[in-house]
């Protein structure tokens, strides 16, 4: 399955990054400033290149600790005195193996208010080494690479009630949708199915960076989340 019609994806890591850096030069971002109890948490929306195909990472974390089982963006929160962009290249590195500087980062999207109590930043970056990836299994359970054309297509995002906003085991394939009043479901693959706040950033990078969209018609800062995110 490939990108809506009117859109034709990159196809080379620097046409990538061209097309990223002109989307999200333009992006007004939405910034959740510090306020007491909030915590800040960063994430990386992680662009490589391998076997000729543009995939974003998405991972699935190890089965025990905070999160477990959960799919996510590689990234955690804030030591002291990090910033967002430190935070995401040091669990990068201390996730997945993979080094990141300042240079390949690209862009920011909004900060997502997760209702863990975490503001999370989301950051866009684009990797061309990733010899060096390996996996840490004491915080990672598995590595997925999602095409970007499978992210981009018209039947990835799903909303339904809140009923059938279940863990993955027991999803439905019959699930009624609803509006986006519902919960969304990112439908990635075979036992791929990511709801908020993970399915939340990887929808705005698909409407933002992948297709075009306007801010205002992208804004995810409202959409709700399954209650076994709210850890």
């Amino acid at each position: 399955m490939g990108s809506t019609p009117e859109q034709r994806l990159p196809e080379k890591i620097n046409d990538f990054r061209v097309l990223a850096h002109s989307r999200l030069a333009d992006f007004p971002r939405i910034d959740i400033p510090d306020a007491p109890g909030t915590r800040r948490a960063a994430v990386l929306l992680c662009v490589v290149e391998l076997d000729g195909r543009l995939s974003v990472i998405v991972i699935k974390r190890a089965y025990r600790g905070r999160n477990a089982g959960q799919w996510a963006l590689p990234g955690g929160r804030l030591d002291e005195g990090e910033t967002p962009e430190q935070a995401a290249m040091r669990e990068l590195h201390e996730e997945l193996g993979l080094t990141a500087d300042p240079a390949d980062l690209i862009g920011k999207l909004d900060d997502f208010p997760a209702a863990s109590g975490f503001a999370i930043t989301p950051l866009v970056v684009a990797l061309t080494d990733t010899t060096e990836l390996r996996p840490s299994p004491d915080e990672v359970h598995s590595v997925h690479l999602v095409d970007l054309a499978r992210l981009a297509a018209e039947d990835t995002p799903h909303w339904v009630h809140a009923d059938d906003a279940v863990r993955q085991a027991v999803l439905r394939e019959n699930a009624p949708p609803t509006d986006e009043t519902g919960f969304l479901q990112m439908r990635l693959g075979p036992n791929m199915t990511i709801h908020a706040p993970t399915g939340a950033l990887l929808w705005q990078f698909r409407e933002i960076v992948l297709l075009g969209r306007t801010a205002s018609a992208a804004r995810v800062a409202h959409f709700t989340q399954p209650d076994w995110t709210h850890r």
